[in-house]
């Protein structure tokens, strides 16, 4: 899916909705345990629900890796059934990947290769042949971490160097070196508030992905207001408020609910630019 597909996406469902498949086995309606594969129960009564009011779903692979060979094969089929169900949704294996050239050469192949997804978050730490591998993919996208929305992030990503300059700014900057607003996004979590303005500074075409709205507290409109470019530029992501709002049989139709009313605030904003 390329820029103007996604942006086009955007505009026909008023949304730039991202619906987080952080599915863990421990949190999951207990009437699921009795199904074959609970984990892919689970994803497909939500992407059912929630579909018409999503542009993206993000798996994220933690919550898969740790079940094991059970876990992966829960991962498989719940992309096969984006993939097949729901072509147009934009499928985002957050993984966090990165490494030194040949590693993240396979990263990048069992990713784009084995299971064709869209695109895949990507850890800058390494640098440039630890990204670049993921970049040779026409048609499919690196999302590299830059400012996220955890604690943690205050140890390294703002520390400044002589000339002022933050490390997520050189990470922003230095990364416009080897791909484009075509092939690469960037993740800026929800709670960074007016900080979407620097981002922006740096790089004002590119998409957005902003996990942390929801549970963690980020607020949409302040997101929109100054993250927001003229063709949204913003996928935005929300997990645990829409996938565990209801632990009952009746889960996937209150995550319907919940994604609709992010959806309707959504189309709010894209009032601003349509």
């Amino acid at each position: 899916m390329n820029k103007q597909e996604l942006f086009e996406n955007i505009k026909r469902k008023q949304s730039f909705l991202c619906v987080g498949l952080d599915t863990d086995i421990k949190k999951i309606p207990e009437h699921l345990l009795q199904e074959e594969d609970p984990i892919f129960a689970f994803n497909k009564a939500i992407i059912d629900t929630t579909a018409p009011y999503s542009i993206a779903y993000k798996p994220n692979l933690a919550f898969y890796e740790c079940l094991g060979v059970k876990g992966w094969i829960a991962f498989e089929k719940t992309i096969q059934y984006i993939k097949q169900q729901y072509p147009d949704q934009f499928i985002i294996a957050d993984a966090k990947r990165g490494d030194i050239g040949n590693t993240s050469t396979m990263y990048a192949s069992s990713f784009f290769d084995e299971l064709d997804i869209d695109s895949v978050t990507v850890a800058p730490y390494m640098g440039e042949d630890s990204v670049s591998p993921f970049l040779a993919y026409k048609g499919k996208w690196v999302i590299l971490l830059a400012l996220t929305s955890n604690k943690g992030s205050h140890d390294f990503q703002l520390t400044a160097d002589a000339n002022g300059e933050r490390l997520f700014e050189k990470v922003l900057r230095v990364s416009q070196q080897w791909g484009n607003d075509e092939n690469m996004m960037y993740v800026v979590g929800a709670t960074q508030g007016r900080m979407f303005e620097d981002i922006r500074r740096v790089a004002p075409n590119h998409f957005l992905l902003v996990p942390g709205i929801g549970a963690q507290g980020g607020s949409l409109e302040e997101v929109c207001r100054y993250g927001m470019n003229s063709t949204c530029g913003l996928i935005v992501n929300s997990s645990r408020a829409i996938i565990y709002a209801d632990k009952t049989e009746n889960f996937a139709r209150v995550a319907a609910e919940k994604a609709h009313e992010v959806q309707q605030q959504m189309a709010e904003q894209l009032k601003q630019i349509l």
